[in-house]
């Protein structure tokens, strides 16, 4: 059995795509690693570059896009390592990140999942964990009161744009961009829930995992690259939605009956006026 699966789901990332399978052939020699890829019905050549320059890795093409969340799951049901390597096709590995991340969790039974230090292209530390967004969180970003005071254990909850990455600990729910699973919590917790197709399904995974009784922890000990938004960045309007989309039905299923129903009201209503108010602004400037 392979000590990792890695898992990755492409869209429209050739280059990118085979960077992180470089990356990947040239820092695993020393583990047994399986690397299976999802290709989500690319028209960019990206499932043909797999076949021809990466023959060992095993290739899932299909013919329609079925999302990020159903395209992992898929990975996952075909996965053998004891640990899984969710892993964005816009990563490339440096040396001995994995073997960092098998060492963590080998070392820390309780952990259900940990997460590696990534970086942007100009070597700044990307900040990839975050609090869940509970009520205070979405009042905190809808205010602005998060960025005008970044460096607030309060108001800095949600990015924990407090903390400089340099030390490990746990945290609810780093990005799945480079996340590695211990493959008993996944069998207790279940897959993803493909009700999320692009974003929060990675958020309502490791809740979870917390309410489960699993840690879920970040280690600078792992570094990797990341180009981050690789895919997304294409069709940006439509991911906007699909974000907003996705929080809300994360607080219904998470915070409904379960939350002050004041709080819960008020949160979804900032929601609702958030959506509108982001696409009319990159209606308007095109930015993001």
């Amino acid at each position: 059995m392979a000590d990792v699966s890695v898992c990755i789901v492409n869209w429209n990332t050739r280059e990118h795509l085979r960077e992180c399978l470089a990356s990947l052939r040239q820092n695993c020699a020393e583990l047994g690693v399986e690397v299976i890829v999802v290709d989500n019905a690319s028209d960019d050549g990206s499932a043909e570059m797999v076949m021809t320059e990466y023959p060992d890795v095993r290739l899932l093409a299909l013919e329609e896009n079925v999302g990020y969340a159903a395209g992992n799951n898929l990975a996952l049901r075909e996965a053998k390592g004891r640990y899984r390597l969710l892993l964005n096709p816009d990563i490339v590995l440096k040396p001995g990140a994995i073997e960092a991340l098998v060492s963590f969790l080998d070392d820390h039974p309780k952990a259900g999942a940990v997460a590696p230090r990534l970086r942007l292209r100009d070597g700044s530390v990307q900040l990839t964990c975050r609090s869940f967004p509970d009520p205070d969180v979405v009042l905190h970003e809808a205010l602005g009161l998060s960025r005008l005071f970044p460096r607030s254990k309060r108001f800095g909850k949600y990015r924990m744009s407090w903390w400089d990455y340099d030390d490990a600990r746990t945290v609810d729910q780093p990005m799945a961009s480079a996340l590695m699973l211990r493959q008993a919590a996944v069998e207790q917790v279940g897959l993803f829930d493909e009700g999320f197709p692009i974003f929060f399904n990675d958020v309502d995974l490791c809740r979870r995992l917390w309410d489960a009784g699993w840690e879920i922890w970040f280690t600078p000990a792992a570094e990797m690259i990341h180009e981050g938004g690789a895919s997304t960045r294409q069709v940006w309007r439509q991911m906007i939605r699909e974000s907003h989309l996705g929080l809300m039905r994360y607080y219904r299923k998470h915070y409904r009956g379960r939350t002050c129903p004041v709080c819960y009201g008020a949160a979804m209503a900032v929601l609702h006026v958030g959506l509108w108010a982001r696409l009319l602004a990159y209606g308007l400037t095109g930015r993001r």
